[in-house]
């Protein structure tokens, strides 16, 4: 269930052998159930340490609960398994980090160290999940920590590299998206993967700004977790009722866009549809991550775009739409989290097309320098300063209480 890839067997596949009025309870009930689970899991499990793997790094002392950890773990296996549009490779990097909490609590560690360690095991979950091992040490290093050095450098690759060998030895390895072969048509075609790169830049701050505001109209909404997770799903559950695509992770249409000449008018209804399931998930509470939905909307941003350049330009004189895919994949990354090193490595790692890089690496920066000028905090920037925000507010309180 908390697999990386989708499978053949996923949960579009899934989607589309329910009746219509399946598709349309079913992530309600799967939303209601894991809010019943958080929700229990606040009132009868204390908090002890950090409840995010970033948080603990950034600002804790590299705690991680145990209990609190595994219980938003079950509530997202029920929010994943009934078709919640986030990723569910989050959990898995979370349970990673949790487990080197707890083996660095047990040989006592030191704060300084013991965050170290549990850098190492989210690099080891980001690896894992994405197949990914480069990209792994480097979102860790970029984003969590927020410069790259090589006194958190040199652990965390080794980390990432025990990770990829274990996982070769156990899993059969291969890339998250097959990519058909690609090559440039005329020199004069990268000012077209420019052009994607600023379309990215500038959707990047509103789709994440939709993000924001949907989380805040979930919010303010006068009822219990469970009952604002349960109208999460509805809404996906609506929208999947006329596109079954919406469900899940999402790598098995993005796969599709790759490989199979699509509509524009089906990519632009995938598109916009994904947003808001992406939103009703996110922002109702559903525990996962928006990295992959991220690579989702990139995926179908760049097909639109290449679709809508097919239609412009004389045919053979533009490369196939599957290249925009993958660099609208990788733009539209770089754009969000402001780590254009980590997502182009990350498109790379995952389709294994060397020849796609230089595009890539134009568009990336490309989306990256416009979307920073936009809204200056990436989306997890913007998650650790709400917990820092939340934590000093805790501390507040605890203080006047005690005075």
């Amino acid at each position: 269930m908390l697999s990386g890839a989708d499978e053949p067997q996923g949960m579009v596949s899934l989607a589309r052998g329910l009746e219509p009025w399946q598709r349309f309870l079913l992530p309600a009930v799967g939303g209601a159930i894991a809010g019943v689970i958080l929700q229990m899991a606040a009132r009868w499990l204390p908090r002890r340490g950090a409840a995010d793997y970033m948080e603990a790094i950034s600002i804790g002392r590299g705690v991680i609960g145990l209990r609190q950890t595994l219980a938003r773990s079950l509530s997202s296996i029920f929010s994943i398994g009934s078709g919640a549009s986030i990723g569910r490779e989050g959990p898995m990097v979370q349970l990673a980090a949790m487990f080197s909490s707890l083996t660095g609590r047990f040989l006592l560690l030191p704060p300084r160290h013991l965050r170290l360690l549990v850098a190492c095991g989210a690099t080891a979950g980001i690896t894992s999940a994405y197949n990914a091992p480069i990209a792994g040490a480097l979102f860790i290093s970029e984003i969590v920590f927020g410069v790259i050095s090589s006194a958190t450098l040199v652990p965390l690759v080794v980390s990432s590299v025990v990770a990829n060998i274990v996982t070769r030895q156990i899993l059969h390895y291969d890339a998250v998206f097959h990519m058909p072969h690609f090559e440039f048509v005329s020199g004069w075609e990268v000012i077209n993967y420019l052009g994607l790169g600023v379309a990215a830049g500038l959707v990047a701050p509103q789709f994440l700004r939709f993000l924001d505001t949907a989380r805040g109209a979930f919010s303010r909404l006068p009822t219990p977790l469970w009952i604002r997770m349960a109208l999460g799903g509805l809404i996906v559950g609506a929208l999947s009722v006329v596109n079954p695509e919406v469900w899940g992770n999402g790598y098995s249409v993005v796969n599709s866009l790759l490989h199979t000449q699509w509509a524009w008018q089906a990519v632009a209804a995938i598109l916009v549809m994904k947003i808001i399931a992406t939103g009703a998930s996110a922002g109702s509470g559903a525990v996962g991550g928006v990295f992959t939905p991220t690579l989702f909307v990139g995926a179908a941003l760049g097909a639109l775009y290449g679709t809508g350049l097919q239609n412009l330009v004389p045919v053979g004189d533009l490369s196939p739409v599957s290249s925009y895919a993958v660099v609208g994949m990788g733009a539209l990354l770089a754009a969000t989290t402001h780590a254009p090193l980590m997502s182009i490595l990350m498109i790379f790692e995952m389709t294994l097309s060397y020849e796609v890089m230089l595009p890539l690496m134009l568009a990336c920066i490309t989306a990256f320098v416009i979307a920073s000028r936009i809204r200056p905090e990436s989306v997890y920037a913007k998650s650790l300063a709400n917990n820092r925000r939340a934590q000093k507010t805790v501390e507040n309180s605890a203080k006047d209480k005690s005075e």
